[in-house]
This record gives structure tokens, sequence and C-alpha cells, in this order.
């Protein structure tokens, strides 16, 4: 009897649990405040650690979000260089001193005075870090941070993850600084093919790199975007120090966007974590409410897009010239082994994590090219989505002959309303991906005497007209648009 009061009850707590994760989910993205979402946040995350035992998606989704995010996500970085080793401070002293340095209101169209301008922000900053940083510490605490990772032992961390995160995001951006030298970007330093990068920004690169599983010597959305605001949401390593308020403005709201998406796209990702093992576990009608979720989620998420990449927030006029070239990068190194010239790009948006799993979530492929996957998007990001792709439902329902094709009516009804669920967010995306496509391409038509037609994803564009060098990026969009079903 016991037995049968256990089958019965044990289902039915299940369901109700899950339907208060549902309603808190709702709660943490709507305008709670940031001490109750906090709150909630941890019961969330308990939560998701009951099911990793059970479930590889949650055991890599818990990974992400305690190890590269410091328990939260978007990542917490915690930029008070008061509480960071005294080793690492002089980097963030040295950016703040030398950013406003970086940009000028009237961009030069003299090919000799950018030259000489380069050379002079560059050699400054090389003197400022040799002068103060001691690299042999910094590769110390360094390894310290790496050797307690090894051994899980966090507690004996030369710094905390949050502080890491931060000076990842400080040493991306002086070699972004360095890399350019003026803002806005010239054509003298786009047609560079390598430049010598100082020691002090080579070595603690590569750990940082190597922690996050990444290989590019560019950096990505991470590191410049969700790490370099506070936990009170300021905007930490700025671009156009000094320029005026529009192009300041400018500039921070497009950084914020990202931000802000991956804020409203954490509860997106506990719900596909509980569609997946609910799924897995044969609770149709609770996978079914989940996926309805991420939908409804997602509109939430993409709506900032709408709201923030329009002319009267980010200026097309501002947008090219004092926003996008900065993240570029366009130069390349020699493989010491291979003797092979690799170049590579800098920051795009389809990096972002949202959108790389809202794709594996509905079955697609990648976007990205394998290479530069692992270039871009850090590890444990790829993790998950690797995991989403392998466990989505969406696998088994476009199988042909459905597994549940012998099952009851309201089996198979719920198939057709969870694949109609997941078709609900394909096409959530593919409106999303059209609304991107005609946004983006008047923003890249924007003329900028100064320079030469780049993307910061990609970098320098070859051909020799406007219209021959958007049209193949125009029909990367279009391609993906048509993918998204």
């Amino acid at each position: 009897m016991f037995h049968i009061f256990i089958f019965l009850i044990v289902p039915l707590l299940a369901a109700s649990f899950s339907f208060i994760i549902d309603a808190a989910l709702k709660w943490l993205a709507s305008n709670a405040s940031p001490t109750s979402k906090k709150a909630l946040l941890n019961k969330l995350l308990d939560n998701n650690h009951r099911l990793e035992d059970r479930h590889e998606v949650a055991l890599v989704f818990s990974k992400l979000v305690e190890q590269d995010g410091a328990g939260s996500w978007p990542p917490k970085a915690n930029h008070d260089t008061s509480l960071w080793p005294a080793s690492l401070r002089p980097y963030s002293e040295i950016y703040h001193e030398m950013s406003p340095l970086l940009p000028s209101l009237k961009p030069s169209l003299d090919g000799e005075a950018n030259i000489k301008r380069i050379k002079n922000f560059r050699g400054l900053m090389r003197e400022k870090l040799a002068k103060r940083v001691k690299i042999a510490q910094v590769q110390d605490i360094l390894t310290g941070f790496e050797e307690s990772s090894f051994k899980n032992a966090q507690s004996q961390a030369t710094l905390a993850q949050d502080t890491y995160n931060a000076f990842y995001c400080c040493i991306a951006m002086l070699r972004h600084a360095y890399r350019w030298a003026i803002i806005p970007a010239v054509t003298v330093a786009q047609l560079e093919t390598v430049i010598d990068i100082p020691a002090e920004l080579v070595t603690p690169w590569a750990f940082l790199q190597c922690r996050f599983g990444l290989r590019s010597e560019g950096s990505n959305i991470t590191t410049n975007f969700l790490h370099n605001f506070t936990s009170k949401g300021d905007y930490v390593f700025k671009i156009n120090v000094g320029m005026p308020d529009h192009i300041q403005r400018a500039e921070e709201l497009f950084a914020r966007m990202f931000h802000e998406i991956e804020g409203l796209a954490l509860p997106i990702y506990f719900e596909m974590v509980q569609a997946i093992t609910s799924f897995d576990r044969g609770d149709k009608a609770s996978t079914l409410r989940h996926v309805e979720n991420v939908n409804v989620q997602l509109r939430e998420g993409l709506c900032v897009f709408y709201e923030q990449m329009h002319d009267g927030r980010v200026p097309k006029a501002v947008w090219m010239s004092y926003v996008q070239g900065f993240q570029a990068w366009g130069v390349g190194r020699i493989d010491d082994a291979s003797g092979e010239f690799t170049k590579d790009g800098g920051l795009s948006g389809s990096h972002l994590l949202l959108f790389q799993a809202v794709d594996a979530f509905l079955g697609m492929g990648r976007y990205l090219s394998a290479a530069d996957f692992t270039r871009f998007v850090p590890k444990r990001q790829r993790d998950l989505c690797d995991a989403l792709r392998r466990h989505t439902p969406r696998n088994v329902l476009k199988l042909s002959g459905s597994l549940y094709e012998k099952a009851g009516g309201e089996t198979r009804d719920l198939d057709a309303r969870i694949a109609s669920a997941f078709k609900q967010i394909a096409d959530r995306m593919r409106v999303f991906r059209a609304a991107h496509r005609t946004r983006v391409m008047p923003y890249l038509k924007q003329p900028a005497p100064e320079r030469v037609l780049m993307t910061a994803g990609k970098s320098v564009l070859e051909e020799t007209t406007l219209e021959e060098a958007l049209r193949p990026l125009d029909m990367l969009l279009v391609e993906r648009l048509n993918q998204t079903m």
C-alpha cells in the first residue's frame, strides 16, 4: 500500500514543485528588486543542483553559472580594484589613464599624422606597463588561481572568480586600445597585419584565454560587454572618454544592450533545462509548459534589441566610427610550430550565448564555423549549447515515425502541442533575424572616410564597393534566416 502511495504522490509533488518554479521564473523576469532576485536565483540554482546527477544539461548549466559566472548570470565582475591583488591594480589604472587619449572628435584623414599618433599612444602604454607591472608576480597570481581551480579548492584561490572576470575584461580592453590607438579607427591601423603587443598584455591573456577555453587574439562578447559592468550596473572601461554626451551614451547603450539581454536570458536557460529534464522523465505536460515559457520570455529578451538598436538611441552616424571600430581586431599571428599566418576577427552579436542557446534548443546547426565557435565562445557556454542541441525534445519530435506514435491520443496530442511550441520559438527568431537584418545594414552603410569598410566580427572587407563588401554578410544573414524553421 505504501508503495502505491509513493507511486501516486511523487509525480504530484514533482508537478507542484514545477509549477512553483515556473511562477518563480516569471517573477524573476519581472521588475523585482535586485535583492529579491538574488534570493530567488539561489533557490532556482538549488533546484538545478538536484537535477545535476540526473541530467547532463543541468550539470553543464550549473558549471557555467558557478564557475564562469561567479554564481550569477550575466557573470559577476568585481571592478573594485581595492580588492584586487596589488600586482593587478596597475592594469586598471593604466587603462583609465590612457583611455582619454584614445578618441578624437574629428577623425584624421592624414595617414602620416595617424601613424605618428598610433606610435606615440602605443609607446606611452608600453612605458607605463613596463614601469608599473611586475609580470612575474602577475604570472604567479594567475598560476595560483589555475592550480586552485584544478584542485577544486576555491578557498585557497589567489583571487575570486568575480575579480578574475573583471581582470579579464581589463586586459581585453587594454589590448583593443593598444591595437587601435585611435578612435575612430583609421585606415593605417586597419591595414596592419601583425602588431607587437607588450609582454605585460600577452602573458596574462594566455592564462585568461586558456581558463575560458578560447584561442583568439581578439576579445569576445563576454570580455568586452558582459564583464564590463559592476554588480550595480555601472559601465566601467569606456572608449569615448571626453567625447560629447551623445557619443558616450551610444557606446554605453550598445554595450548595455548585450548585458541586459543576457540578464533576461537567465530564466530562459532555466526553462530550457526544465523542458529537457521533464521530457526525459516522460512528463510531457510540464515539457509543454516550459517550452511555451521559453517563447514568452524570449520575447522579453529580444525586445531589448528592438528598443535600443535604432537611430534614436544608438545613432547610425555615431555607431560606425565611435562604437563598432574598437571592438574589431583584424590582425594576426604566425604560428611558431607551423609557420602559418592566422588573422582573428573581433566581436559579433552572433557570439552572444542567448542566440547560440536558442538555436541549439531548436535543434539547429551552429551559425558559426567550428573554428570561430572555439575562438569566440567560452568553453562552458559551448558546453551548454552542445548539451542543449543533443538533448532537445525537438530532436525526438522531428523523427519520422515518432517514438510515441503508438501511444494514446493524449500523448500524441501533447507531442503535437510541444512541436507547435517549438515552431513558435522558431517563428519568433525568424522575425527577430529579419528585423536585425533590416536594422543592421543601414548602420554598416554609414560613411566613414577615415577608414576602409570593416565589421567588428569579420574585420576589413576587401571588396571594392560598399554594396559588394556587404553582399556576403547580407547573404549570411539571409541564409540563417532561412535556416530558422
